[in-house]
């Protein structure tokens, strides 16, 4: 058994880390993207300033432009980036019985190596937000993102195969070997392998299929799927395939799932094809849940939805269109920090 267990995301939280956008795709290729991408980043971090203490990592070269769009409370961490997704590139905090600090550094390879992707500052994030905290370094032997899990704090864990299993990120590695190291650094007692993830996730520019697009665990037993609700949109047919799967899936107590369908926004696409567009990915804090809105008419059943599968926590959303347009939501680039004694 581990002496480590990653714990609910709604367990109590001393602060959210996340990262400034510096270039690359995340970035775009005009000021307008630029500033588009800055704003809605800084956005999601100034709504969790209501809640709690957020700090940016920022590369050294963007502070001054880092201090134009966040609120002055926001702290700041200089180190050199790729890219912004700190779910991915940064540590997944542990607790131990005692509830003392872990941090899981997950292998980071630009998402299974993708050709678009540079990751050799990004690979060091996760040490780099270790050494500011008060945290156990814990190196993992496998590539794996934080977007790539989603657990329940009693210890299951869910994943899909289209990552843990990439050929791109752990060749050769089973089912098993990858079962054994989530029980060594998360704590994993269940695996639940969803086959794969959104349609527009698995392109050029996704991740190859992260789960926390795809559910949630709001509290044991329940989760909160992603249910595209028009049958012209390739995710129509492949959330009912997730969906009919969880249906015969428990959880690390036995339990089955209380599924709630969470609908998809009505809108189907953008410039690029099909979106993936998901409420799914929110991020939890303390007293409070930052929720993607998209300006879309599903927007208040949706938020409806969360705030009652998170008695006692407002809902605050944030229009994460400029985040899924280039490639993830809310909870892709916040990782929270739990409470420690």
């Amino acid at each position: 058994m581990s002496a480590w267990r990653m714990p609910s995301e709604t367990a109590p939280q001393d602060r959210v880390w996340m990262a400034f956008p510096t270039g690359g795709y995340t970035l775009g290729d005009t000021e307008k993207e630029a500033h588009a991408a800055r704003s809605t980043w800084a956005a999601v971090a100034n709504a969790i300033l209501e809640f709690e203490p957020v700090t940016m990592v920022v590369a050294p070269d963007d502070v001054e432009t880092a201090a134009r769009y966040l609120d002055p409370r926001v702290e700041v961490l200089t180190a050199g980036l790729n890219d912004a997704w700190m779910r991915d590139i940064g540590p997944s905090f542990v607790l131990d019985a005692n509830k003392q600090l872990g941090a899981v550094d997950w292998i980071f390879n630009g998402w299974g190596g993708q050709d678009w992707a540079a990751w050799d500052k990004d690979s060091q994030i996760a040490a780099t937000v270790t050494g500011r905290t008060d945290a156990t370094h814990l190196p993992s032997g496998i590539v794996n993102e934080g977007g790539g899990i989603q657990v329940d704090g009693e210890g299951t864990v869910l994943v899909t195969e289209t990552v843990q299993l990439d050929e791109g990120r752990n060749p050769g590695l089973t089912k098993a070997d990858i079962e054994e190291e989530l029980a060594r650094t998360i704590g994993a007692t269940h695996v639940v392998w969803l086959p794969r993830g959104l349609t527009r996730d698995s392109e050029k520019f996704g991740t190859r299929g992260h789960v926390d697009i795809v559910a949630a665990i709001p509290s044991p037993g329940t989760l909160l799927v992603h249910s595209q609700q028009n049958p012209e949109h390739p995710d129509y047919k492949v959330s009912r395939e997730i969906i009919d799967f969880l249906r015969t899936t428990h959880d690390a107590a036995g339990r089955d799932w209380n599924i709630i369908e969470v609908p998809a926004p009505e809108t189907l696409t953008d410039d690029e094809g099909y979106v993936d567009y998901s409420y799914i990915n929110h991020l939890v804090v303390n007293g409070g849940v930052i929720a993607c809105s998209f300006n879309d008419p599903m927007d208040e059943k949706a938020l409806r939805i969360l705030a009652d599968a998170y008695p006692g926590r407002r809902v605050v959303s944030v229009d994460a269109r400029e985040l899924f347009a280039r490639g993830g939501g809310i909870h892709c680039i916040t990782q929270q920090q739990p409470t420690a004694i």
